[in-house]
């Protein structure tokens, strides 16, 4: 299966947040184009990660090596290379340079795993920034499949209903076919002949 990307455009200015979180931190629009859906999983890559923390990739990725053990595979998985190579297609100009090994790809609960491993106040500041992201996305995601499902369930209403009307219109058709075309009766019931 091919990685999709995903791209959702958010109001970067949310309510909930104070202009001086919003003034210290990323724009939510450069995170989101950063989330991306591989296996299934809404995923960021690790040098991605490393440009929002400030740090070199190499240097996040020897960190996570140290504590392997925080970072289970449902935590961290490495790319392929077909889906490597798949993810830098979809984009005009590459940014992850001349890499030799596929990238890491970390999952919402990696993401969070990573501020343990990585101290700085930047990586808290960002990290924070990234999970009310992926709360967002998930939100969005699941507004998106309720919308569907509803749409769905009218859609089966609408179909019912198509062949209750047809249905109707089908005895019509067969009273109007009756009055037109009535069939005589036998009458019953008793009979007054006077003659005899």
């Amino acid at each position: 299966m091919q990685p999709q990307v995903l791209l959702i455009v958010l109001n970067p200015y949310d309510e909930k947040m104070s202009n001086t979180e919003n003034n210290l931190a990323t724009p939510d629009e450069i995170i989101m184009n950063k989330i991306y859906f591989v296996r299934e999983e809404k995923v960021m890559i690790d040098s991605d990660l490393a440009e929002l923390y400030g740090v070199e990739t190499k240097r996040l990725n020897e960190q996570v090596k140290r504590n392997v053990s925080r970072f289970p595979a449902d935590f961290m998985f490495e790319l392929t290379e077909a889906e490597f190579k798949n993810l830098k297609s979809q984009f005009a100009t590459s940014s992850w340079g001349g890499r030799r090994t596929p990238p890491y790809a970390f999952t919402e609960h990696g993401v969070l795993m990573l501020s343990s491993v990585l101290n700085s106040d930047k990586a808290i500041k960002v990290n924070i920034q990234i999970m009310r992201i992926f709360t967002k996305v998930r939100r969005l995601l699941t507004d998106n499949l309720s919308v569907k499902l509803e749409i769905e369930e009218i859609k089966k209403r609408l179909q019912n209903q198509d062949k209750n009307i047809e249905l109707v219109f089908n005895y019509l058709d067969e009273l109007i076919e009756k009055q037109e075309n009535p069939t005589p009766r036998k009458q019953i019931g008793f009979r007054f002949n006077p003659d005899k």
